[in-house]
Formats: C-alpha cells, structure tokens, sequence
C-alpha cells in the first residue's frame, strides 16, 4: 500500500459488511480505519433488524404454544395480558450480549482503530470526520439502508412507526396496519397478532413475498390468515388521515373498489432505501443512483480502489450477504486477486411460523431464465417428526434442470431455516442426489425430508420395470407374491 496515505483501508459504515471487512484486515496486517456515524457499532441488524425481530419473535411464539396448549394435550391456559416493557428488556439484553462482540475494544484489539461521527468524500482519497482530514488507499463503503417511506399522500402528516421504533415501544398498540408484505412486513404481522394486536396488512402486489414462488407464498398466507392476520392484496394506498388515537388508511382495491382501515398504530415495512445521503459521494468520482451505488462483479465502484458492500448496493440486503461480500472486498483490497461475487447459492429466509427457506432458484426465476426445469415436492404432513411436533404445514419444493441437477430448493414448514443448509451445503458442494439420498439421517427429524425428496426423484429409477427385469433374468428374482 501507498505510503501516501493514513491508512491501508478505510471502512465507512460500522454494520456486517463493515465489522467484517474490519476484523479481516486488521487480522491480515492492513492498516485499517472503520468510521461508524451512530454511537455503537452494530448496525441495523443488531440494533433494529435481525437480532430484535428474531427475539420478539421468539416471544410472541412461545405465547402462541401457550394458548394452544391444548392441541399437545394439556391443560388450558390464560397467560394473561403481555407487558410488552418486559418483552423489550429481554430484547435489549439480547442486543447487549452481542454488542460486546462488536465493541470498539475488541476492534482495537485485533487492530483496527475505531472513530465514530459522520464521514463525507472530500476527494477519491480522502474523507472529512468532523473536524480532521483522513485518507486512505483503498475504501469500502458499507453504510447500509434505512427503512423506505413512500410519497403516499398525508403519511408525512401522520405518526408511523418502522423497525426503528417498533421493538422499543413502551406498550402494545390494540390495533396496527402494516404497510407492505415483504419479510419484514410479514414477520412482524404475525408476531405482533400473536401479542394480541389487531393486524392487517395492505400489499401493492396480489401475494405476499414477491420474490418467493406464489405456492409457497399463498400456503403461508393461509396460515396467517388462519391466525387472525387481515391481508388486502392488490391494493394502492391512497391516503393516510390521523385522527389521533387512530390512525385511517385509505386505499384502492383490485377491482377498483375503495376501502378505509383504521388502526392504533401504522408500522411502514415498505423496503429499504441506501444511504447514500451526506457521504458526498461526488466529490470521490463514486457512481449510484436510487438503488444504491453501482458496482461491478469484484464490488468495485466507478473509481476502482473504492468498494461498496452490503445493502448499500441495493441487491441481496441480507445479513449473511453483507459478511459474504466483505469476503470478496478483502480478496480484492488486501490479497489483490480477482475474486468475482457469485449468488447462485445465496440462502435467505422469512421467520416466519413456519418459516420459509429459500437457496438457488425457484420455479418464478428459473422461468424468467428460461430454464425448462421439473418439481419435486414432499409434504411435512409425511414427515413422522413433524407429526409428533403437530406441525404438518408446508412442504419442500425441489427444481431440478433439464440435465437433473439440481438448481434450487424453497422449504416452507418447521426450522425451515435450519433445513435448508442441508442444502446449501450440498449445492455448494456439488453433492450429487444419490449421496443426499443414501445418507443416513436420525429418525425421527425434520432434516429427513430432505432425503427423501431426493429419494422421490431416484426411486422410479431404482424401482423401474428394466432393472426388475434384469434383476429377473439374471438372478432369477419370481417377481410379486401378493396381486
């Protein structure tokens, strides 16, 4: 690296993609500046996103398994009104254990220095951090997203939350509309109906998860439906009116027809927008526009030593692709190879319950790619754990190509999560069918669904009437003994 420079590598936005590159190169011996503009580091995901959803979630679910107690056999119960103080202290608490990790300390340790404020571009080198000057040889830019709020008329006149807000309430709200019907839309739906919160949601698109499939997508939205979640699909916000303690959402439907919601609390779950705002990306030659900054396959912006990674680029805004992405910064940055990006295996999931699951392509994608391709499915309904669990919703779909390799695989049903590295794996691994399908899995489990949609596919091969005729004529096999 340049003697010229402060720094080896300077890393602007203290989220995943930014607290990776920074353990990674600091480990490596690069010189390495991480500049966060909020308090702590962490980002989005820590403090609004991943880690309080999933911990609300859990609690809303263990709620759900109470009142039904008696679908296991036991005893019914009345757990009373939820205290929603308490459910957002366990929250912070959660926040809290992982924030050590991600303490300035532990950065200092490995290497790389810390400074916290808010950084802009004065050249294609060098930023401005409040008062001083600093420059680097090579960028990343990682500042991530922020919650999308849409030009929807008098919303700008009314009180809304999003997920910055939602998980630090100081009680439960008896009535929220949710705007939008994307992961997070969906997630939050369900857990806060499972608090007692009267919930509907209004979706532009005719399904919910639109990138998913729309089987999958229609099987868990009967699954919501069926637990008291209202959906108004196809329909177009039209105006929003505050009447105080409520709140009025008017919208258009499919056929045209108007309708009025009115609710305690709107919770706007529209997207993500990139934060691009003040880092003054100009004064650096730095191409973007309203997704997000422009890069190439290696991450590369428009002014090659500076990289941009994570939801900043406006594609997969997941968490693991954050950290994945900072990989191939670093093999960019610091070991000077040309590592391209690739998301033919990217995973992603909705917690919601049940979850669905998703790595490689589904039916929607491989036909906007033009890929003739076959579907094998298994039911959780045939899967002996799921059985004992009473949880039988949902199924795993797997696409195969025309040459019987498999290209995607989306699970909607229990741990779905969980199951689906089984998968990311064997992709990964260019694992063959026969492998999945021979191994041996613990029974009773949820993952022997997998081997045995792999085992759907074989079986009309190894059970076909050409093998049992050779088998007959060579060993002399007498065929059926009950017609």
């Amino acid at each position: 690296m340049s003697h010229r420079f402060d720094y080896d590598l300077g890393i602007i936005g203290g989220g995943a993609a930014g607290l990776t590159a920074a353990s990674g190169a600091a480990r490596l011996g690069a010189k390495t500046l991480l500049i966060e503009k909020e308090e702590k580091l962490g980002g989005d995901c820590l403090h609004y996103g991943c880690v309080p959803s999933k911990a609300l979630i859990h609690s809303a679910k263990a709620l759900h398994t109470i009142k039904d107690s008696q679908r296991y056999g036991l005893p019914r119960v009345d757990p009373g009104p939820v205290d929603y103080a308490r459910i957002r202290q366990r929250i912070i608490d959660v926040i809290s254990v992982i924030q050590k990790h991600d303490s300035e300390e532990r950065f200092c340790r490995l290497g790389a220095e810390v400074r916290f404020g808010r950084a802009r571009f004065v050249d294609e080198h060098s930023i401005q951090l409040e008062s001083r000057k600093l420059s680097a040889a090579k960028w990343l830019i990682a500042t991530g997203s922020s919650p999308a709020v849409p030009p929807i008329p008098g919303l700008n006149r009314t009180s809304y939350i999003t997920n910055k807000e939602l998980f630090y309430l100081d009680r439960l709200p008896e009535s929220m509309i949710v705007l939008g019907g994307g992961p997070i839309a969906v997630e939050m739906a369900q857990a806060m109906n499972r608090l007692g919160v009267k919930v509907s949601v209004i979706q532009r698109s005719p399904q919910i998860l639109t990138r998913e499939d729309r089987d999958m997508a229609d099987q868990l939205l009967q699954i919501l439906q069926a637990e008291g979640v209202d959906f108004y699909l196809g329909a177009s916000a039209a105006g929003v009116r505050d009447h105080g303690r409520q709140k009025e959402i008017l919208f258009k439907q499919a056929n045209g027809d108007e309708k009025r919601v009115t609710a305690e609390t709107i919770l706007v779950a529209l997207g993500r927008t990139p934060n691009t705002e003040g880092l003054d990306l100009e004064n650096a030659g730095v191409k973007f526009g309203p997704r997000g900054i422009q890069v190439d396959a290696r991450l590369r912006t428009s002014q090659k030593h500076i990289f941009a990674a994570g939801d900043i680029t406006g594609d997969y805004q997941f968490t693991h692709t954050a950290g994945y992405e900072s990989g191939i910064v670093l093999a960019n940055a610091i070991f000077r190879l040309p590592r391209k990006a690739d998301y033919t295996i990217m995973p992603w999931c909705t917690y919601t319950d049940p979850e669905l699951a998703s790595v490689g392509l589904n039916e929607k994608r491989a036909a906007l790619a033009g890929i003739d391709h076959t579907v094998w499915t298994e039911e959780f309904s045939g899967n002996d754990r799921s059985l004992t669990m009473g949880n039988t919703n949902g199924k795993i779909k797997m696409i195969l190509n025309n040459r019987e390799k498999v290209i995607g695989v989306q699970i909607l049903g229990p741990s779905a999560g969980e199951l689906i590295n089984e998968w990311v794996a064997a992709l990964s691994g260019k694992i063959k069918l026969t492998t999945l399908a021979s191994a041996v899995h613990p029974y009773p489990t949820l993952g022997e669904i997998s081997k045995r949609v792999a085992g759907s596919y074989l079986a009309p091969k190894i059970f076909s009437k050409k093998i049992q005729k050779g088998l007959k004529f060579f060993f002399s096999l007498k065929g059926r003994s009950c017609s």
